[in-house]
């Protein structure tokens, strides 16, 4: 049995010279008996055929009404439209905005995130919603990814003081998590009217999520990015978008720097030809 014996050589060779048991022993089936042993079994209890049934917690009825009347609805996104459309300035808008209790982010974040830099500037710069830092700050884009956003400012002759900067969504999500449909919903109408009050020349959607709801897409921001598309204001007034990669995006793919310049260097060339 010349297996046998090199498995035998093996075993000394690594200190293995004593066995522990004279047969294998099935460990798993052991834990399971001694399991079973310390758990008595429960017989059900003798039912009375005069007992009534037991009712049911009252709790349990309760937890669909209060779970649904956290949810926004039909009204407050009614409600959000009617709140928008009064709003004659930017000014009123943000005061509307931070009024408003029908958006349960509102809730959770610690500060209203409206926007920052020239709101008279001819192109306007749209996010998805605030992280950390904008959230303790109340200012859009100031963390890593704002940094690189300057950045990518300053490359083609741009500054905070010569551009609009905001987010579809106002309120961080917590933990930085995707707004849900019905929370995009909801605020829409502030952002649509945030749009139209500033009435920038051109767009930049940073990202996906802010592209789709600039433009209504329903392609991805890899293929839509470097493509001029078209946001219609709820006025009717057509202006043109520049979808490119957020910035947040950027940090996480270096190599996809060089998309995102190209986009910016359209976005140089269309302002340019504004001006003339």
């Amino acid at each position: 049995m010349p297996h046998l014996r090199e498995l035998l050589h093996f075993y000394a060779e690594a200190g293995v010279d004593t066995p522990l048991e004279d047969v294998p022993v099935d460990r798993f089936s052991q834990i399971e008996a001694k399991r079973a042993s310390s758990v008595a079994p429960m017989s059900p209890p003798a039912k009375s055929a005069s007992a009534p049934a037991p009712e049911r917690p009252q709790a349990n009825l309760a937890a669909p009404a209060l779970a649904k009347a956290s949810v926004p609805d039909d009204a407050k996104i009614a409600m959000a439209r009617q709140l928008a459309l009064g709003a004659g300035s930017l000014e009123e808008l943000r005061e509307q905005l931070a009024a408003f209790d029908g958006c349960n982010l509102k809730f959770t974040a610690k500060n209203l995130v409206f926007a920052d830099g020239n709101p008279a500037a001819p192109v306007m710069f749209v996010g998805e919603a605030p992280g950390r830092e904008e959230d303790l700050e109340g200012v859009p884009f100031i963390g890593r990814s704002g940094q690189l956003l300057d950045r990518m400012f300053a490359a083609i002759g741009l500054d905070r003081s010569s551009v609009y900067i905001a987010n579809t969504i106002p309120w961080r999500p917590p933990g930085n998590r995707t707004p849900t449909p019905l929370e995009t919903e909801i605020c829409r109408p502030f952002f649509e009217r945030q749009v139209e009050l500033a009435n920038p020349k051109i767009l930049v959607a940073l990202g996906g999520p802010a592209a789709k709801a600039l433009t209504n897409a329903s392609e991805g921001i890899l293929r839509l990015r470097g493509n001029w598309k078209t946001h219609l204001t709820p006025s009717g007034i057509e202006i043109p978008v520049m979808p490119t990669l957020h910035p947040a995006y950027l940090l996480r793919n270096p190599a996809q720097k060089r998309f995102a310049w190209r986009d910016f260097l359209n976005v140089k060339m269309r302002l340019r030809s504004l001006a003339e």
